[in-house]
Order: structure tokens, then sequence, then C-alpha cells
């Protein structure tokens, strides 16, 4: 399991994604930067122990109507050959060293560590904390299986956030604005094949729960 280093991060995750969101096809805000706060979110561990994996919730508080992004990030130690395209960034690990931060749905480990989680075969682990797992994330998952590594990834970006095709002819769609709802836990919309949701604290000391990725038939 991933050990978690309390470290320095020059730049900072929420300094690279303020640079990066902006850039986004579904970034929701206006001309000014954002201004981020890390809300929530978890990990998953890559089996070969080489790539960090982690889903944050990203809330830009500089309006009054808050909006959370979900960021899938991966980690890695040396450059992922042809994504260049997908870089968000680098930076300095106070114990691991430079690393090279990448939007997950453009990284193989990523995406099949995601459907290994929706199938229930890998377990959510804290954002926070090593070797802990997260049980307020909650996954479902309904028809043929959907493999393993080694299919080609061709994510595309739009407005309502990324798609991406996956094994045995499913979409899985990242949500990457968040919509809370009142259903806990969050329940997959009609008629998917599978999801995974969880919660992260509101601005006023509740906590908002939503669907962040769902799987669809293609």
């Amino acid at each position: 399991m991933a050990v978690i280093h309390h470290t320095t991060l020059k730049p900072t995750k929420l300094e690279l994604l303020t640079d990066w969101l902006p850039t986004r096809p579904w970034y929701r805000g206006g001309p000014d930067a954002p201004v981020l706060e890390k809300s929530g979110g978890f990990r998953l561990d890559d089996p070969e122990g080489e790539v960090g994996i982690e889903f944050i919730v990203a809330t830009d508080t500089s309006s009054p109507e808050r909006t959370a992004y979900l960021a899938p990030l991966t980690y890695r130690g040396a450059p992922l050959a042809g994504a260049e395209h997908a870089l968000v960034g680098t930076m300095e690990h106070g114990v691991l060293g430079r690393r090279w931060v990448y939007d997950g749905c453009h990284d193989p480990v990523l995406v099949t560590e995601v459907l290994a989680l929706i199938e229930g075969r890998a377990q959510a682990m804290a954002q926070s904390l090593s070797d802990t797992p997260d049980h307020e994330v909650t996954r479902s998952h309904s028809g043929a299986p959907l493999g393993a590594a080694g299919f080609p990834l061709a994510p595309a970006d739009d407005r309502d956030g990324t798609r991406i095709p996956v094994p045995q002819g499913g979409i899985l769609h990242v949500h990457r604005v968040l919509t809370p709802v009142a259903e806990n836990p969050p329940q997959p919309p009609r008629g998917a094949l599978g999801h995974v949701a969880t919660g992260w604290p509101g601005p006023d000391g509740t906590r908002l729960r939503a669907v962040l990725m769902t799987l669809n038939a293609a």
C-alpha cells in the first residue's frame, strides 16, 4: 500500500491546479484565476508501487457559488511517454524528489485502477493517511467484466467533463464539475452500468456528496 509522506511540495498541488484548471473546456470560472481549497478526495494504490494516484476535490471559492472540481492526478518519478499533452506540471517532493504530475484520465495506471474500484476489485484509500481504507467512497457495477490494463486511452474533454472509452464497449464519464445531491450515499444515474461517489466537507459544517464518475454503455 502507498505510504503518505507529510512533507513539502514546491509548487503545491493547488498551485499547479490554479494554473491548469482555467485551460480546461469544463472550467466554469471567469477570466480571473480560481481561488482553490482542497476540500477532499481519496487515493488508489498502484499494485506495482510506482505511481501515486489521487482524486482531489478542489473547490473554487472566488465566488459565492463555490464550484467543486474533480482532479484525478497521477504522480510519477519520470515522464510518462506520449503523455506530454496531459502534463499538469512538475513539483519537487521533499522525500521523493522531482515528480511529474499528470491528468490521470490520460494515465493507464489510474484508469485501470478506477475500473478495478468500480468492479469491487480495488479499495479506495484515505487521502492523507497511510494504509487506511476510505469507506465513504461507494461504487457499483453491473454487466460484463471490464478487463484489465493494456487498452489504448482516448479520453475526450468537453464542457460536461471527460469521457474515456473502456474495454467491453463502455464509456467512463469523469464528472469534473461536481453537483452535490441530497442522497446518502449518492446513487448512479438511471441506466448507468457503474459509478463512484463520495463526500467532502461543505462550507457550513454540512457534508456535501456527489457522484464522481459514471460508467455508461457506449
